[in-house]
């Protein structure tokens, strides 16, 4: 008799019936190229989706397939993040949203349906609403620490860093852990994963550059406020989660009232990667918003 083969979840395992181009592309930054790591798949309406701090395209590995079926979906590492290039610059939100766009221009993508998880959401928002032609529709995830909280950015600055300076198991793993309610789901390739990236060289000062936007200093030319959230035009899905440790419905709420053109959708029993935590729900709210302008719920 044949031995059952485990049910374990494996991102080559997600990926193994997906037909997808994993490739290098140069994107122009200011003048000098960012060779960007990119997944693309699928046909149909363009979507593009964006990790979050230290993260990488493999945040949506559980989703892909999943995505393909309904659109042509571009999963990428973020300038300073990932296997992508790691330019000695501060990639706060404005340098960031222009790769964003840099991107789009080189694969072609003229408009796309932009969603985005943690600090992507921050990115996706920013770009929405400084290139509005752009942008179809939004879906922001957990983007978390919308009231700007100083205790949510100490804790955000302190325990990425000390993940990168000691990329040991017990540190990453603690990192990784953080963003997920059922921590019994983070498995030992996701943190040997992500272990590898803090390992690069010249990851250190690159993610200096990326925690400068948990410098208050920096922050307050970025943060989420009226003034420039309630330009983001395109109908926005707001991403929220029953536990995420970044910032709670209250902080959705502050959002809802600063978007012209919102609604809120809530994921049970999930963190900051629900993505991951519940992949059907979150392929569901991506079909059904992104598709026909609806809340599933």
């Amino acid at each position: 008799m044949t031995e059952p083969i485990p049910d374990h979840v494996s991102i080559w395992g997600e990926l193994s019936r997906l037909e997808h181009t994993l490739r290098y592309v140069d994107v122009p930054l200011d003048g000098r190229p960012v060779r960007t790591r990119v997944l693309q798949a699928g046909t149909g309406p363009d979507l593009v989706l964006l990790h979050g701090t230290g993260g990488h395209l493999e945040a949506y590995a559980r989703d892909l397939a999943g995505l393909a079926a309904d659109f042509r979906v571009t999963a990428y590492d973020m300038v300073g993040h990932g296997w992508s290039d790691l330019p000695d610059r501060p990639y706060t939100i404005d340098v960031l949203s222009a790769h964003l766009v840099s991107l789009l221009d080189a694969l072609g993508i003229g408009r796309a349906h932009l969603s985005g998880e943690s600090l992507g959401g921050w990115v996706v928002a920013w770009t929405a609403a400084h290139h509005p032609d752009r942008v179809d529709r939004l879906v922001l995830n957990t983007p978390g620490n919308i009231a700007n909280k100083p205790e949510v950015m100490a804790r955000m600055r302190d325990s990425t860093m000390a993940a990168v300076l000691d990329p040991s198991d017990e540190t990453v793993r603690r990192r990784v852990e953080f963003l997920f309610h059922h921590k019994e789901m983070v498995t030992d390739e996701l943190v040997n994963l992500r272990r590898r990236v803090y390992s690069r060289p010249g990851f250190v000062r690159a993610i200096g550059n990326t925690l400068v936007l948990q410098d208050p200093e920096v922050r307050k030319d970025f943060a989420w406020d009226p003034a420039w959230v309630s330009r983001v035009k395109a109908p926005t899905l707001l991403l929220w989660t029953s536990h995420d440790p970044t910032g709670g419905l209250d902080e959705a709420d502050l959002l809802l009232g600063w978007l012209p053109d919102a609604l809120l959708h809530v994921i049970d029993d999930a963190g900051h990667w629900p993505q991951w935590e519940k992949v059907s729900e979150f392929l569901d709210v991506h079909r059904t918003w992104l598709l026909t302008g609806k809340d599933p719920s």
